[in-house]
């Protein structure tokens, strides 16, 4: 099938698994139409970069990627070993 297809919403229905594989194609789309007329498009999803500091009431602090201190090494291996 070639981008930008049109298909009727019986057939869209009919072949949904093709028509959602078809999709997963780069610049791949499906139009849906009922009685000649477009009522939906079916294209692929563009995933959302997940950015740092997107969850609400996180904090970093500024010492995030600094070494441990000794006692904190210490308490994480104790924790470890329960």
């Amino acid at each position: 099938m070639a981008h930008g297809q049109h298909r009727h919403r019986t057939q869209a229905k009919k072949q949904l698994n093709h028509l959602l594989a078809e999709v997963e194609r780069p610049g791949a789309s499906v139009t849906i139409t009922r009685h000649g007329r477009p009522v939906a498009r079916l294209v692929p999803v563009q995933p959302t970069p997940r950015t740092f500091g997107q969850l609400p009431n996180l904090f970093v602090p500024n010492d995030f990627d600094e070494p441990l201190s000794e006692s904190e090494v210490t308490n994480w291996d104790a924790a470890e070993e329960r």
